[in-house]
């Protein structure tokens, strides 16, 4: 007789639709699941987002909700919760029925155990934030063509920080760089204004998207 074979879970926040596409597959259609249980609360996190909510989900349950918008491309994001080796199975599993998959992760977490077939998004925290990326530069040596680092700004400060680090690292030899507003602390215009006036090699993100599953502003 046959052991049970135990099926993992996750603690999903929200899946929802983008409808701008993932910053550098601008165009695509993609679906984001983004897991809950985050412990920090700071100016990075978009405060309408309530990662303290949400349920519990297996992974054919997250593939079966996925599988119903007909998209291509699937973004795995969360931020801390990504440290647990528990989210790694979801990446392998979305790979494996026939997605293209990429992963949104803070600067902070080691990326090296991650499925090959996803493209990452790495998360760099200005020096602002108050946080320490400790495994941030280590990171880049994993970086290639098809990932993506993603500064998240809220003022100008953030922004020259970030222009001296893609100079001083020659980050965009390395892969796709992206710039992203803080929602409510900077002016998405002004964050364009800088980006053209220094012609950075950069990417700009404006993310539209609607829920297809959870409550983002239940408490």
């Amino acid at each position: 007789m046959k052991a049970a074979v135990s099926t993992p879970s996750l603690k999903i926040s929200e899946i929802f639709l983008s409808l701008q596409g993932e910053s550098s597959r601008v165009g695509l259609p993609t679906v984001f699941v983004r897991l809950t249980g985050c412990p920090l609360r700071c100016v990075w996190c978009d405060t309408s987002y309530a990662f303290s909510g949400g349920r519990m989900m297996s992974l054919p349950e997250i593939l079966a909700e996925v599988a119903q918008h007909g998209v291509r491309h699937v973004c795995v994001t969360g931020g801390e919760p990504l440290a647990q080796p528990s989210c790694l199975p979801l990446l392998s599993e979305l790979s494996d029925a026939g997605y293209s998959v990429s992963l949104e992760t803070s600067g902070a977490l080691d990326i090296s155990g991650v499925d090959a077939r996803v493209s990452r998004i790495v998360d760099l925290k200005a020096p602002g934030s108050g946080e320490l990326d400790r495994n941030r530069w280590p990171n880049l040596a994993l970086l290639n063509a098809d990932d993506e680092l993603k500064f998240v700004l809220k003022d100008r400060t953030d922004y020259e920080w970030a222009r001296r680090m893609i100079v001083e690292k020659r980050l965009a030899d390395l892969c796709r760089v992206l710039f992203s507003p803080v929602a409510g602390e900077l002016s998405a215009t002004t964050l364009a204004e800088w980006i053209l006036a220094d012609h950075l090699p950069v990417r700009f993100q404006l993310q539209l998207h609607k829920v297809l599953w959870g409550n983002m502003r239940s408490k």
